[in-house]
């Protein structure tokens, strides 16, 4: 079978054998807002024609390619849910030469009853997690996702805007003028942003403060960016520590952006693991094995 991992920057394609082997992988550029109205069919055939043509004709889709702005919406599956679950929602997409299904997103209220959703991370979290027992599982990212998952079924979440307010605070706010956006990741300041955010006063407060101190020179241009992103990161790790969290936190990933996380985690003193390579896949071939048409 083919599995694609659809996102809204990127497309993630992987060939697996029948026990879920990744046989062969593929990336490109092509997420969901560089496919023009129609063009989904074309995207999937450049991605993963030939595989297609070479037999493999059951194709299962999950991430952002199931949205109201994807190829077609999949509708949201409340938590809890599970493998069957998520394979029992599935939804069928006309395609000429192979049966392709689009997994759909989850959503669930957060404790104050404000409405969550995801999509994509759902079949990440269930691949690097398929027990039965209790935990949380981290993915960071432009919309850091914490999952609470028991019993093999996604629980609850709760979503942090950490990389996107990253981008944005050191590319259009006062603070990206004293910063090297370009400068190498520098570890020590990372770590004093995360200190930082350990104390009292709140994020807007400690934001504030990067500015000042680099008008005093207690911080230069090339640690700034490093400190935003381990004030940032901090803030999201105390938050989901305020909810609740079953250690060892299981972090899913790319390890550039997961060692960040890492290293925060250990800040607070909470364990944690990072999850096997290719939790996509290995998602999408469980989900597969569940879908009653494909089973053999």
């Amino acid at each position: 079978m083919i599995g694609i991992d659809w996102g809204t920057t990127g497309l993630r394609a992987y060939r697996l054998a029948p026990d879920g082997t990744v046989l062969a992988r593929r990336e490109t550029p092509r997420g969901i807002l560089g496919i023009e109205p129609g063009g989904f069919p074309d995207a999937l055939r450049a991605s993963a024609g030939d595989w297609i043509d070479k037999g493999d004709t059951r194709v299962l889709v999950s991430g952002m390619a199931g949205s109201r702005q994807g190829w077609v919406e999949a509708p949201y599956l409340p938590c809890p849910a599970d493998l069957d679950g998520l394979a029992e929602a599935t939804v069928a997409v006309p395609f000429d030469g192979a049966e392709v299904r689009i997994v759909p997103g989850l959503c669930c209220l957060d404790r104050h009853g404000v409405p969550e959703v995801m999509r994509g991370e759902e079949t990440q979290m269930l691949g690097a997690l398929a027990g039965a027992e209790a935990a949380t599982v981290c993915l960071p990212g432009s919309h850091s996702k914490w999952a609470t998952m028991a019993g093999g079924a996604v629980t609850g979440f709760a979503t942090h805007l950490t990389g996107e307010a990253y981008a944005a605070l050191s590319g259009h706010t006062i603070l990206a003028r004293m910063m090297d956006p370009g400068a190498p990741a520098d570890p020590a300041a990372f770590a004093r942003g995360v200190a930082r955010a350990k104390q009292p006063g709140g994020l807007l407060h400690h934001l504030f403060g990067l500015r000042a101190a680099s008008l005093f020179d207690e911080i230069t241009e090339a640690e700034a960016a490093s400190f935003l992103s381990g004030l940032l990161v901090g803030h999201e790790v105390a938050a989901a520590l305020e909810g609740g969290v079953a250690p060892p936190v299981i972090l899913v990933g790319a390890p550039a952006l997961t060692a960040r996380y890492a290293a925060a985690l250990d800040a607070f003193g909470v364990p944690h693991r990072s999850a096997a390579p290719d939790a996509a896949a290995r998602g999408l071939h469980l989900i597969a094995t569940r879908l009653a048409a494909w089973r053999p």
